[in-house]
């Protein structure tokens, strides 16, 4: 499988606070790949990184789902093409939104049973629904690779598993901050765990059990 991006020896932080140390990792065209670790050990700052080395090819689900609150769910899930319409366009939409944009962000809401909720204003929905209107902006936009900091951490397992096949049925590469460890073996071929800034476990994930994530995880 080609490389879709090369970190050597990377480093990463913020205000000059280290935060990832001398990162090794290639992610490779295809994968899906979930990176686990504890609370703080540098899990969304990878995330971070690979997003900045690939953004005009990533459809990116934020972890605090950062929706427009104000506006309604059609126009945060419209928002995954903001980039392939003009300006004129995007501005009329924002007013008097096209049937044809309608019915394509309504049929997206339908893959994570929110359709129902079209025009409801973003910040009436349940942190769930506010989660999942994030993944169907995802799915809108469109792009070959999806990257998710914790996409399906306010679902339960049900909906996360549900949720978690369609992404990684619907883009060709999909890369998963997570903290459900049945989950992330369930759903990715390759484990990726950071502890303290540093990788210390790389593999697939037919190789690993979960008690084998247990020295690393949790907390």
């Amino acid at each position: 499988m080609p490389a879709l991006v090369e970190l050597c020896k990377a480093s990463a932080g913020y205000a000059g606070c280290a935060v990832l140390h001398d990162i090794n990792l290639t992610i490779n065209a295809g994968e899906r790949v979930a990176v686990l670790g504890r609370s703080g050990a540098g899990k969304s700052t990878l995330l971070n990184l690979l997003h900045a080395r690939l953004a005009d090819k990533v459809a990116l689900i934020p972890q605090a789902a950062a929706l427009v609150k104000t506006l309604s769910v059609f126009h945060n899930v419209y928002m995954g093409r903001l980039d392939r319409h003009s300006t004129w366009h995007n501005l009329r939409n924002l007013m008097w939104p096209a049937s044809r944009d309608i019915a394509e962000v309504e049929d997206t809401l339908e893959l994570v049973g929110l359709a129902d909720k079209l025009f409801e204003q973003a910040g009436t929905l349940s942190g769930g629904q506010q989660q999942r209107a994030s993944v169907a902006r995802a799915f809108y936009n469109e792009r070959a690779i999806v990257i998710g900091d914790e996409p399906v951490s306010a679902l339960d397992r049900r909906q996360g598993a549900d949720i978690l096949g369609k992404l990684c049925a619907r883009h060709d590469t999909a890369i998963f901050a997570m903290h459900d460890i049945s989950l992330a073996l369930a759903h990715a071929d390759r484990v990726v765990v950071i502890e303290e800034g540093r990788i210390v476990l790389d593999a697939p994930s037919r190789t690993i059990a979960a008690v084998d994530l247990v020295p690393y995880y949790g907390g």
